[in-house]
C-alpha cells in the first residue's frame, strides 16, 4: 500500500472540505443506493475514538411517523429558542430554512454509548467529554464522504434529546449527539447559508490561530500566508 497522497488525492480531499455544506433545502427525490449509503457509513465508523472505544451508533430513519415526530420538535425548539432574541434578529432567524427532515430521503441519528466494553477508556478518565468527541468525529467523517458521493447533509440541532429518545427507543444511558438529513441536492451553495443570509461572517485564520499562549502573537506575515493559501486551494 502506498501511503504517499498523490496530488489528485490531495485536491480531491481539501475539495471536500471546503465544498462541504449544511444541507437543509433542495432536496431532490432520487434515492440513496444502499451500496453509497454503506460506504459513507463505513467511513463514519473509521473515525479516531479515545481508546479505540468506538462509541457510536447509526439509527437510520425513513419512516414518515418518526420524521414527523422529530420535525414537531424542531418546531416547538424554534418557537422556544426565538424568544431568546429579539426583533429583528428573532424574525430573520424564523425566516430562515434551518432543517430537511421530511424532504431528505434518510434520517441518520448518531448516538453515543459510553458504555461500549465497559466503564475504563484509555483516555477518557481525564477528560469524559472525549466519548462525545470521538462521535463528532465520525460524524465529520460521514459528512466529507457524503460529499464526495454528492449527497447532501444537514445536521438539525434544534431539537429535545427527550424527544429523539422516545422516538427512537434509545436506551437510557444512550446519548443522541447528531440528528441528519441526507440526500441528493439540486446544487451545492457556493457559501454556507448562514453566511450568505448574513447571520454571521467568515472569520479570517488570522482571528483564529493564537502562538504559544492565548492570543499570543507572532510577527507572521499573514499576508503572504493568506495568498499562499488562495494560490493553492482554489476551493477555499
Amino acid at each position: 500500500m502506498n501511503d504517499e497522497f498523490s496530488n489528485e488525492e490531495k485536491d480531491g480531499l481539501y475539495k471536500a472540505i471546503f465544498s462541504r455544506r449544511d444541507v437543509r433545502s433542495r432536496f431532490t427525490s432520487k434515492a440513496i443506493d444502499e451500496e453509497i449509503l454503506t460506504r459513507i457509513l463505513n467511513a463514519a465508523h473509521h473515525a479516531p475514538s479515545v481508546g479505540f472505544s468506538q462509541p457510536w451508533n447509526f439509527i437510520l430513519i425513513k419512516d414518515d411517523q418518526t420524521k414527523k415526530m422529530v420535525k414537531e420538535s424542531f418546531d416547538e425548539e424554534r418557537e422556544r429558542t426565538s424568544q431568546l432574541i429579539d426583533d429583528p434578529k428573532r424574525s430573520k432567524y424564523l425566516s430562515l430554512k434551518l432543517e430537511g427532515i421530511i424532504e431528505s430521503p434518510v434520517n441518520i441519528c448518531v448516538t453515543y454509548d459510553p458504555s461500549r466494553f465497559g466503564p475504563f477508556v484509555i483516555g477518557r478518565s481525564s477528560i469524559p467529554e472525549t466519548g462525545i468527541y470521538s462521535v463528532c468525529c465520525a460524524v465529520q467523517n460521514l459528512w466529507l464522504a457524503a460529499r464526495t458521493e454528492g449527497i447532501g447533509l444537514g445536521w438539525v440541532s434544534i431539537l429535545s434529546n427527550n424527544v429523539l429518545k422516545e422516538a427512537l427507543d434509545l436506551p437510557e444511558h444512550v446519548i443522541p449527539v447528531a440528528y441528519l438529513c441526507l440526500g441528493y441536492v439540486e446544487e451545492f451553495s457556493s457559501k454556507p447559508d448562514l453566511e450568505t443570509a448574513g447571520w454571521l461572517p467568515r472569520l479570517d485564520l488570522k482571528d483564529v490561530v493564537f502562538y504559544e499562549k492565548w492570543e499570543g502573537k507572532e510577527n507572521s506575515d499573514w499576508n503572504k500566508i493568506e495568498r499562499l493559501i488562495k494560490a493553492n486551494l482554489d476551493y477555499a
